[in-house]
């Protein structure tokens, strides 16, 4: 708990006190004292299940459910078993527990005085639709919003993270899971008060169970496609330590011409790959050559220029990467058929390549190489003009030109991080990205 600042351990001390006035009406409520065993029951169920098979995120569709269905006290009750007897990984582990029970009991409490206050117990009893909705979605939209205001300030506090970046994007990204998990606890409480009762509501957990694991395995393949292009990255980046960071600019580049040319978020995510992997053959180059100072003979220039077929040969077994593949082969073709290794014309060269090739000259005209100082931006986007039509495809150094003039560079990490070194003028190339 030492590891905890003392102004975050205030603010959960806060919170928990919160939750606690949240719960204190609940002697003189009136209500079903069944179905706040039952509806805890099963989230502490959900929980325990969800820690078992390694779930990702919250299970909250019998957390609303009993905001729908219960009076806000004893709503807010449900949350309490589940979350005080669940695992918690990370120390302090009490400190943990009781932040998160005093975040889903404000957060559940603020949901039923919302959606009852709107009369949504009458809809939901009558099981008036589509007057149902308007009272429930009210409910979701002020947990969401309770939720993510108490995320907010725990990261601002604990992780020291800048106030006005705590809570930026917290609420739009938990909307839209938050709400299908709103629908589902609807239809729970609905079902719950029909004749069928409370075994017809368990029915609905059942889909939803399933498109839970769905979205875990996707998190998980998705976690695993993400460290093993970090592990290539960082192999690449030990070995050349010049163009440390080079990877993840091009990378961010790519992305900025995919998402000016319109391209969907799927092909935005396989550019982002591509331009992170670009560059991955250089594993099979000698250290020595990608190290040197000086201007490279023709031996060790065609040497180098062999890394897009190893970087190839390397990445064609990884089925998600897709068109990123082809943009690691040849993201060195030139337009007029001078380029490596094939020397691909026009349109011959994939689109994924084009896209590459200018993120990847543009990122080393603008970082200091152990050859030649780093040149301003408006330089190198000159230079990338000059040279469209020749060596790069033209849309895609105007998407290049049009995405900087209206967002600016402003690289992850940036040239000024890498090693700054005299450049000999005789190595100096005319060629932008000349050594990739």
């Amino acid at each position: 708990m030492e590891a905890v600042p003392a102004r975050a351990r205030a603010y959960v001390a806060c919170t928990v006190l919160g939750a606690l006035l949240c719960l204190l009406p609940l002697l003189a409520v009136h209500t079903s004292w069944r179905a706040v065993a039952l509806l805890a029951l099963l989230y502490a169920g959900c929980e325990q299940a969800a820690a078992r098979w390694r779930f990702a995120g919250t299970f909250y569709p019998v957390l609303l459910a009993a905001a729908f269905l219960l009076p806000p006290p004893a709503a807010a009750l449900v949350a309490l078993p589940g979350v005080l007897l669940s695992r918690v990984d990370q120390r302090p582990r009490r400190l943990r527990r009781s932040w998160r029970a005093a975040q889903l009991v404000l957060g559940v409490w603020v949901a039923g005085r919302v959606h009852w206050s709107l009369g949504g117990r009458d809809a939901v009893v009558a099981s008036d639709f589509p007057y149902a909705l308007v009272p429930a979605g009210a409910a979701v939209l002020a947990f969401c919003l309770v939720l993510t205001a108490l995320d907010g300030g725990i990261r601002a506090l604990a992780e020291r993270v800048p106030v006005r970046r705590a809570w930026r994007g917290l609420f739009v990204r938990s909307l839209a899971p938050v709400v299908v998990h709103g629908l589902a606890g609807l239809m729970m409480a609905v079902l719950w008060r029909s004749p069928y009762g409370p075994v017809a509501a368990l029915l609905v957990l059942l889909p939803m169970c399933v498109s839970w694991w769905v979205f875990t395995q996707y998190h998980r393949e998705r976690a695993a496609h993400q460290a093993t292009i970090r592990a290539l990255v960082q192999a690449v980046d030990i070995k050349d330590e010049y163009t440390r960071g080079h990877s993840e600019r091009v990378g961010q580049a790519s992305v900025m011409i995919a998402r000016e040319l319109g391209m969907d978020d799927e092909r935005v995510e396989v550019l982002r790959f591509a331009g992170i992997l670009h560059d991955v053959g250089k594993l099979g180059v000698p250290t020595r050559l990608l190290r040197k100072d000086g201007p490279l003979t023709p031996e060790e220039r065609r040497v180098i220029e062999l890394h897009p077929e190893y970087g190839h040969e390397m990445v064609r077994g990884i089925g998600f990467l897709g068109e990123a593949r082809a943009a690691v082969l040849h993201h060195h073709e030139r337009l007029d058929g001078s380029g490596y290794p094939y020397g691909l014309r026009g349109s011959q060269i994939p689109e994924s390549a084009r896209v590459v090739a200018v993120a990847d000259a543009f990122d080393a005209m603008t970082s200091t190489r152990c050859y030649r100082r780093a040149r301003p931006v408006p330089v190198a986007l000159e230079e990338l003009q000059r040279c469209a039509g020749a060596q790069f495809d033209p849309r895609m150094v105007s998407a290049l030109v049009q995405a900087l003039a209206r967002s600016g560079w402003h690289p992850a990490v940036t040239a000024e991080e890498q090693p700054r070194l005299p450049a000999p003028a005789a190595a100096v190339s005319s060629r932008p990205g000349a050594r990739g």
